[in-house]
């Protein structure tokens, strides 16, 4: 008899995870490194969240998208990584875009549900922090 079941295997769940850390965040760096190396040009136009200057926002914005980015690629602290990022998509989306889920806000709103996805599944075998739990 066939096996029914519609449940990944383990296999296929890590491979998931690993390609979804690796797209999500691969695709993410290079917004947080534009801003980066624009940051002079941009720190004034940037928006204000939660009472923060422009310029504390826009680096906090830059910590997310670019070095939280890079923790994810190698699984390292992958769901506190994944917070910034977080925060970071939901101000983009919710605030920078409107909530214009279906127009300007829909890369903003992909990258949220990417990144709620990993925070929720964690970093998967093929992870830094699964090596470091693994030699504990």
């Amino acid at each position: 008899m066939k096996n029914n079941n519609i449940a990944p295997s383990n296999i296929t769940l890590n491979l998931a995870l690993l390609i979804l850390r690796l797209g999500a965040g691969i695709l993410m760096m290079p917004h947080g490194y534009d801003k980066f190396i624009h940051f002079s040009e941009i720190k004034t136009k940037f928006i204000q969240f939660l009472g923060l200057s422009a310029s504390i926002s826009l680096g906090l914005n830059i910590f997310a998208e670019l070095f939280c980015s890079i923790l994810l690629i190698v699984g390292l602290f992958t769901r506190l990584a994944a917070i910034p990022l977080i925060i970071a998509m939901g101000v983009a989306l919710f605030m920078a875009q409107g909530g214009d889920l279906f127009g300007k806000g829909q890369p903003a709103a992909l990258f949220l549900l990417c990144f709620i996805i990993i925070l929720l599944a964690g970093p998967g075998t093929y992870s830094l922090d699964r090596y470091i739990k693994r030699k504990q």
